[in-house]
């Protein structure tokens, strides 16, 4: 019988980590505190420091986060949030939550993230239906940061904000900026599958606005003003649990290791693959997390590759095979253009194949040549 390989093994990082986790958590379990514990401040210094970004708060999960950031800058009914159609729900879900609404932008082939240069589409779109242009949402896709030199300059011209959706991208760097310390916000996930996740659900937003930092936290626990009784203004139950942030406290640790290791298998994919997909590039000056390993075939060749790997237990999978402006929740949504040909493309053609900092190179090389000889 084929031994399966796992899409993620986050069995492989907990046997590294050893009985650190039973004793992290024995801590917790001791002191009482499972909301809002010490732990909570130490991994927002940590993180912090880790990123660059002047304040971190620990938040419930990546979709509260951008919540929270959208809540922070105000953001509600007749505003536009420009944002990508390729991408998981929760980025344009956030924006509909707080009552604004999400305008679809078109992405790069290259790297699959927001194309500065349909923008310009994407307001006149928000403008014919009658709404406010705020602000951005990119979204860096797959571990890799957006353009945000393009960004900015267009966010400049506008006076819009942005704020960073990193879910994937936590840990990586653009131009000698690490993710968290661009734009006027950023937000992060710690879903257990992404590249640093808890055993749960988390997340983190990130500023360098200390005003901003100071209505973020009353937002975080209902609104709250001096004291959990004096609630000044509307929020949400968006606090991280004491549990998920000790956990974190370790993984952050090892973080660093673990992106070299994704970067080794990324590497090694793209030099055995060139010739029959294309592979995914990291511009120069940019470092990627690498989230997702995700390949471009063709749309037939790709479902036949899937079916292929499926049947030698290698596991695949389609991000996205739906974009967001074509789903039931989303598809009454302004759209650039009217229509985004490269997201669509891109949902024909991607597929992402096992990633994680514990792929060794001899499951590597069968996932390898099981692509290799599904395209002979």
């Amino acid at each position: 019988m084929t031994t399966p390989i796992p899409f993620i093994d986050l069995q492989a990082q907990r046997n590294r980590l050893g009985n650190r986790i039973e004793q992290a958590i024995g801590r917790v379990l001791d002191h009482g505190a499972f909301i809002m514990g010490p732990e909570i401040k130490e991994l927002e210094d940590n993180l912090s420091a880790f990123c660059g970004a002047a304040h971190s708060l620990g938040c419930s999960n990546g979709t509260d986060a951008l919540v929270l950031a959208l809540m922070a800058k105000g953001a509600g009914p007749g505003d536009a949030v420009l944002c990508p159609s390729f991408t998981f729900a929760a980025t344009a879900e956030a924006v509909a939550l707080v009552g604004a609404s999400p305008v679809f932008v078109d992405i790069l082939p290259d790297t699959f993230n927001m194309d500065p240069a349909n923008l310009d589409s994407a307001m006149e779109a928000a403008l014919a239906a009658g709404l406010r242009p705020k602000g951005i949402i990119p979204v860096d896709l797959f571990g890799l940061p957006a353009d945000y030199d393009g960004l900015e300059a267009f966010a400049r011209q506008y006076k819009l904000w942005i704020i960073a959706d990193a879910a994937q991208s936590f840990g990586a760097a653009y131009k000698g900026r690490k993710v968290g310390s661009m734009g006027d916000m950023a937000t992060t996930s710690f879903f257990p599958a992404k590249p640093l996740g808890c055993y749960g659900d988390g997340g983190a937003v990130f500023t360098g606005d200390e005003a901003t930092q100071r209505l973020l936290h009353s937002l975080r626990v209902h609104g709250q003003g001096t004291d959990r009784y004096d609630n000044i203004r509307i929020g949400i139950n968006g606090r991280l649990d004491t549990l998920q942030a000790a956990i974190l406290l370790l993984k952050l640790e090892i973080f660093p290791d673990e992106i070299m290791a994704r970067n080794r298998v990324a590497d090694r994919y793209n030099q055995a693959l060139a010739q029959v997909a294309v592979v995914p590039k990291v511009p120069q000056g940019l470092t990627s997390t690498w989230a997702q390993y995700t390949l471009r075939f063709t749309a037939g060749n790709r479902d036949f590759i899937a079916a292929t790997l499926k049947d030698q237990a290698i596991p695949t999978a389609i991000y996205y095979p739906r974009p967001l402006h074509k789903q039931s929740a989303y598809h009454h949504y302004p759209v650039a253009g009217e229509k985004l040909p490269v997201t669509d493309q891109m949902a024909r053609e991607v597929l992402s194949l096992p990633m994680h900092p514990y792929l060794d190179e001899a499951a590597q090389d069968r996932i390898i040549q099981a692509v290799l000889q599904a395209k002979s």
